[in-house]
């Protein structure tokens, strides 16, 4: 039970419950099934139906959709501890794709795991809608960012809210992560071009903000970064458990 009550997973949704023995113990029948995936290969994929839910245990991946003229618009990217193509069984057909980007391990969760859990632990089930709502939060927070922030601000504020949740899950600090994504990923997720992203990079690093090189972002002033951003992270709902 050791490594469940440490899993990403858990750590995450321990920010809304506070897990009983039992209760881990559903959890940890829900990564029953790991399996290990390669980069560059979608492990679900936009518009196919009756496909597993994965949990990601570890690695990073990105959920985007392609237009018809080519283009990918990235909408969120995935870490540890969150679920992948959850929509797609709860809804029959998903409305995306999930991509790797790095080779990562994650529990696969067919719909009958899924709704068998529910039905054995129904606060798991609130757990996890709570982590589709902070989800949806996201999403309308990205929005938000593409529609009404300007470049600096965007990045900033992505660049805190990528650094709240892997602090959540025990990957990162006030002082900032380790991160595997590349300049054209800032750029189909912030809807800047790739040459835009590195301008803005230089010119955060420049004002003494934040540094974004060599897979690694480090925080120089956290606070006037949060400033610039306007960043509120109580969307993101990491206070403590609300179910005791």
């Amino acid at each position: 039970m050791s490594s469940i009550e440490t899993s990403p997973l858990t750590r995450k949704l321990r920010a809304f419950v506070a897990f009983s023995g039992p209760e881990l113990a559903v959890l940890d029948r829900l990564h029953r099934r790991k399996r290990a995936f390669v980069p560059g290969r979608d492990l679900v994929q936009q518009g196919q139906s009756e496909q597993a839910a994965y949990i990601l245990a570890e690695g990073w991946v990105c959920s985007y959709k392609v237009q018809p003229d080519g283009t990918r618009q990235i909408v969120d990217f995935q870490i540890p501890g969150d679920f992948l193509g959850l929509r797609s069984i709860l809804l029959h057909t998903s409305d995306h794709s999930v991509e790797p980007i790095v080779s990562i391990q994650a529990a696969e969760v067919l719909i009958e795991d899924l709704l068998e859990a529910f039905s054995d632990t129904p606060r798991l089930a609130m757990a996890i809608l709570w982590m589709a709502s902070r989800d949806e939060a996201m999403v309308v927070e990205h929005l938000v960012g593409i529609g009404r922030r300007d470049a600096e601000q965007r990045m900033a504020h992505f660049l805190l809210e990528l650094g709240a949740r892997l602090t959540l899950v025990g990957m990162g600090s006030r002082a900032g992560y380790d991160c595997p994504l590349t300049q054209y990923h800032l750029a189909d997720a912030l809807g800047l071009s790739a040459v835009h992203v590195n301008r803005v990079l230089r010119k955060l690093r420049e004002d003494g903000l934040v540094t974004f090189r060599d897979g690694r972002v480090t925080f120089l002033d956290h606070d006037r970064l949060v400033g610039l951003a306007q960043f509120d992270p109580a969307y993101l709902e990491h206070t403590g458990p609300l179910l005791k």
